[in-house]
């Protein structure tokens, strides 16, 4: 179990567009972040040109213990989003997230595919410490909270 992955899907009603640029504009993510969520006294700030190449979300949150940023790397405009982490605490990671977004009869699908490559022993201890359904929880209440981000526009 030296990478991770986990892929989840939600639909939501509303237009691609609405969708598409909730997920593109960093400064959205308040709205759906599960870890703010979790954590509302959690620092962040947006750095760079929002909604491009490069754009950066970093936070500060649980007091000084979570630290790190997220970067937009790809952007296919309506289709995807490729975002890479830098996670400094409270461990060291760098997993990426790509979101591809799909019209069905019964709105936009956003699939959100996570992957996570790790260290033998970084593996070890996440496999013994259910890491990897905590991440899928998290991961799973960051589409909700995106669904409902939307959803409450319309």
């Amino acid at each position: 179990m030296k990478s991770i992955q986990i892929v989840k899907t939600v639909t939501i009603k509303g237009t691609k567009q609405e969708v598409f640029d909730m997920v593109k504009y960093l400064s959205n993510f308040p709205k759906w972040s599960p870890f703010l969520a979790q954590d509302p006294t959690q620092k962040y700030e947006v750095k760079g040109a929002d909604g491009s190449v490069g754009a950066q979300y970093h936070w500060d949150g649980n007091k000084g213990k979570d630290l790190g940023y997220q970067e937009i790397v790809k952007i296919d405009e309506l289709n995807f989003v490729g975002m890479k982490c830098d996670i400094q605490k409270p461990f060291v990671a760098k997993p990426t997230f790509d979101y591809y977004f799909t019209e069905t009869g019964n709105g936009i699908e956003v699939k959100q595919d996570f992957k996570l490559e790790s260290s033998l022993v970084d593996a070890l201890f996440m496999w013994l410490f259910g890491a990897k359904a905590e991440m899928e929880k998290t991961n799973q209440q960051g589409l909700d909270l995106l669904k409902k981000a939307v959803e409450s526009k319309n």
